[in-house]
């Protein structure tokens, strides 16, 4: 039986899940690591589960008839990979959640592996994530505090980006090179142990898409240490998936994060919170139809009118 397993959640990136698949087996390639890939595809439409049986018959594919989102999509082979509740513990050791818009680079991947194997207090580790030019992507993150929920990620925070509250909470003040501990990291790539999968539950399919691995590494945490180790490296096109659907892509994000807060904070909290959102969303609305009113960029005024309007709508 294979030690690790390799779960893609993939809609709409063919060409990119086939890079990552490619740079998966390269960086494996030697390293003598028995390994079984599974791709999860919530109904693509571009050709992914043809692409795959052509092009890699070694990747065991899940067809999930429906976009279940990354949460979803995981759990189907979650699901298949953890044992029975009679049986004692899983074949598969380790399971690593990877992109589809990833490219490993060099032996990460073992790294990884190696990592969790020599460091029986660690539940989950996770890489350096670079963009395709080389710089490197935030990917270390604290716990959100009240203020992150109201200036990370936010229209306020378009207003004052590098804000006390969402610095601290991205981890700023610590050195991306260095390995450390942290709260949670970004799920893009994640290597988690299945005895830990196991004790904390699968992720919570309530978050459609983001904040579902922060609420997962709450629960893991509890159960050991989550590291980040960056002399391992993987490039992250990031959100090649969800820009295919902006106004989607925002109300997700929002939604989880209201969800997110009130497991954390309370009702009322979530409340008030969604309330920000909407009134912050109103604004920034009124203000593109202000400019497209007097005529600057009209097409594109035209378009985030449009998807701040079906932000509004949706929260």
């Amino acid at each position: 039986m294979p030690a690790l397993a390799i779960v893609i959640v993939s809609w709409n990136t063919r060409a990119l899940l086939h890079r990552a698949i490619v740079t998966v087996h390269a960086s494996l390639a030697g390293a003598g690591i028995a390994y079984q890939i599974i791709v999860v595809d919530n109904a693509s439409h571009d050709g992914t589960p043809a692409m795959l049986r052509a092009a890699h018959p070694e990747v065991e594919l899940i067809e999930a008839g429906a976009n279940l989102g990354f949460a979803g999509g995981n759990n189907l082979a979650l699901r298949k990979l953890l044992p029975a509740e009679s049986a004692p513990t899983p074949d598969v050791q380790y399971v690593l959640l990877l992109n589809p818009d990833t490219e490993t680079v060099g032996d990460a991947i073992p790294q990884l592996v190696r990592y969790l194997a020599a460091n029986p207090d660690v539940v989950a580790v996770g890489p350096q994530l670079r963009y395709l030019d080389g710089s490197v992507q935030s990917s270390r993150r604290r716990f959100p505090t009240r203020g992150v929920y109201f200036w990370e990620s936010t229209p306020l925070a378009q207003r004052w980006p590098n804000n006390p509250w969402a610095r601290r909470y991205r981890c700023t003040d610590m050195p991306d090179d260095r390995e450390q501990a942290a709260d949670w990291l970004v799920g893009a790539a994640l290597l988690v142990r299945c005895t830990a999968i196991e004790r904390a539950g699968l992720l919570d399919a309530g978050f459609a898409m983001y904040s579902e691995e922060l609420e997962w590494q709450r629960r893991l945490g509890r159960f050991g240490k989550i590291v980040y180790v960056p002399s391992a490296v993987i490039i992250h096109h990031e959100g090649k998936s969800s820009e295919q659907a902006p106004a989607q892509r925002y109300l997700n994000f929002q939604h989880s994060r209201v969800r997110d807060a009130a497991m954390v904070y309370g009702p009322r909290f979530a409340s008030l919170l969604r309330w920000f959102l909407r009134t912050a969303y109103a604004a920034e609305l009124a203000t593109e139809a202000a400019k497209w009113l007097v005529g600057h960029k009209r097409p594109l005024r035209a378009q985030r009118v449009g998807v701040y309007w079906r932000v509004l709508r949706g929260l």
